[in-house]
């Protein structure tokens, strides 16, 4: 019986924001070998049907990264930028430090102990009038609005409201590619906790969020007083995500730190 060589490009399924299998967000990588058209992507990334599909590319003494939902090309994923440091320090990439090239600049990844640390854009958030028939799509009236890129930001009253939310989502699909957050202070060792739904995009709801927490931080960080916070994503799979805003972060940046866990390695044969 002959054997075929091994070919095709390297591809990894990984769980972000999370030390355990099965938990957090899962999110492909596939190492491309050379440039492919955008429908190949999509394609790609509908065939995987997770939240997000990333794909890296090597450039100069970096990599392009780009992230792609089942249905969409999007600007900016934590959860999927985490999991391609993780990938790349698996396949064996060498140093401390990951640069990625992508749509919303350079991001950087970087060790830090058993965890991965982001340096990602703040996405400030800047109160106002609840939009009309939001309320409504999730089925309960928050405490407060916020608005930032690619966001609708809700705050609740508690956890457990957070929890109970279960939204129109045909409803949240109406209002666009954005996403909706809901959060709350958190409790026990948590410091807030968040859902983020995203049907516009092809993401009734997502398990773990990074890009989200570029706005929780800002967000939190001002009602609490601290620099330094924990969010707990309360979705079925949940993950945990640390942030850092301020003290010795450069202006206008955010550090997310997460784990993350490798469960599939496979290659591409298109």
């Amino acid at each position: 019986m002959e054997t075929r060589m091994e070919s095709g490009c390297v591809l990894l399924q990984v769980d972000a924001f999370t030390r355990e299998p099965f938990r957090g967000n899962p999110a492909a990588v596939c190492f491309l070998e050379g440039e492919r058209s955008d429908a190949w992507m999509l394609g790609v990334a509908a065939e995987m049907n997770l939240a997000e599909t990333a794909f890296l590319i090597a450039s100069g003494e970096g990599f392009g990264l780009r992230w792609f939902t089942p249905t969409v090309e999007v600007p900016l994923c934590g959860h999927a930028t985490l999991a391609s440091a993780h990938a790349l320090w698996e396949e064996g990439w060498t140093g401390e430090r990951i640069s990625f090239e992508t749509r919303s600049g350079r991001l950087d990844a970087q060790r830090e102990g058993e965890w991965i640390r982001l340096d990602f854009p703040v996405k400030s958030p800047v109160e106002g009038p609840l939009p009309h028939g939001l309320a409504s799509a999730l089925g309960a009236a928050p405490l407060l609005y916020a608005r930032g890129e690619g966001f609708h930001l809700v705050e609740f009253e508690s956890a457990d409201a957070v929890r109970r939310v279960e939204p129109d989502l045909r409803a949240l699909a109406a209002l666009g590619e954005i996403g909706v957050i809901v959060t709350s202070r958190g409790e026990g060792e948590f410091d807030f906790v968040s859902r983020m739904f995203a049907p516009g995009l092809g993401i009734d709801e997502d398990p773990v969020t990074g890009s989200s927490h570029c706005m929780l931080a800002p967000f939190w960080s001002q009602r609490l007083g601290r620099g330094e916070l924990t969010g707990w994503q309360a979705s079925q799979r949940g993950g945990a995500v640390r942030v850092r805003i301020g003290g010795g972060v450069p202006a206008g940046r955010v550090h997310l730190l997460g784990q993350a866990v490798t469960t599939l390695r496979g290659r591409l044969v298109v």
